[in-house]
């Protein structure tokens, strides 16, 4: 399994998707001051703390579209879009960190203060729950099996018998479904190290979230070459994370999700960047456990 210690983080600009104007990311030095002597403020409307004066900090982990990925220099997608409403409801603008996914899982970003929330096409479990405050589930996501078009791999049960090397993203809820299903699965780095090995025959099959899959196979080569082999409702759900206790952030993420889902500004979102929207989306079940 890969490791992610060596990567070093990034901070990268982020865009307004429902106002179609571009943050600027903000540096230190254009921040007010946030020590006690400054003139910022850390505080935002509600109450809400931030670790830096003037900014929603995002911790993600790049690239995992149609959820978060550079786009023409800025980092867009579904989760940037919505977190875009929380900074705006908040009176501040969203900041992206490029981080390692591991830390997701431990909350250590967001215990050290780095970053205020992470927002990672992440799915709620129990074991996250340990370290981190969940928001609301924001989506339904499912897993599936992409293969090469002539694998004549018809399926997961398929893919076991003919002892098959599977590819998967690491720290992900694919990757332990998959070793859960008796794989020893090839681990990647990122969603595109997955595609990239699949692609030059690492593996023969993947499996990842599906909505990623979607993402893939709208470029014509890839969907020349690949198909989804089939589609494995596992119940899992997203959701953004916050430090523990931190519950006025936490409450402020929700709001942003259920005015979006009462206002259609969800639905718009969810067309842009996942699909077709079916009612089922914005009333996703009880959280994954």
């Amino acid at each position: 399994m890969k490791k992610f210690s060596g990567r070093r983080t990034r901070v990268l600009a982020a865009t307004t998707a429902t106002a179609g104007l571009a943050l600027v990311a903000v540096t230190a030095s254009g921040c007010t001051s946030s020590g006690s002597g400054g003139s910022g403020s850390k505080t935002a409307a509600g109450g809400v703390e931030l670790v830096k004066a003037g900014q929603l900090t995002t911790c993600t982990h790049l690239p995992y579209p149609p959820f978060q990925s550079e786009i023409d220099g800025k980092v867009q997608g579904f989760d940037v879009s919505l977190i875009d409403l929380v900074a705006k409801n908040l009176g501040v603008k969203q900041q992206i960190l490029d981080t390692p996914f591991e830390n997701f899982k431990t909350g250590a970003f967001l215990n050290s203060g780095e970053c205020d929330l992470a927002a990672a096409g992440m799915t709620i479990t129990a074991e996250r729950k340990k370290n981190v405050d969940f928001s609301d589930p924001y989506f339904d996501a499912t897993q599936a099996l992409l293969v090469d078009k002539n694998s004549g791999i018809t399926s997961l049960a398929d893919a076991k018998a003919k002892k098959v090397k599977l590819g998967a993203q690491a720290q992900t809820t694919g990757e332990d479904y998959a070793k859960k299903q008796g794989f020893d699965p090839v681990s990647f780095e990122t969603s595109d190290a997955v595609l990239n090995g699949l692609r030059t025959g690492q593996v023969k099959a993947v499996i990842i979230d599906y909505p990623v899959v979607q993402g893939w196979l709208k470029n014509k080569a890839n969907a020349d070459a690949f198909k989804p082999a089939g589609n494995i409702n596992t119940g899992e759900q997203y959701g953004f994370t916050v430090k523990k206790g931190n519950t006025r952030l936490r409450d402020a993420i929700n709001k942003a999700i259920k005015d979006a889902k009462a206002d259609g500004t969800y639905k718009k979102l969810y067309e842009k960047w996942i699909g077709p929207y079916t009612a089922s989306a914005a009333s996703p079940s009880a959280s994954a456990s």
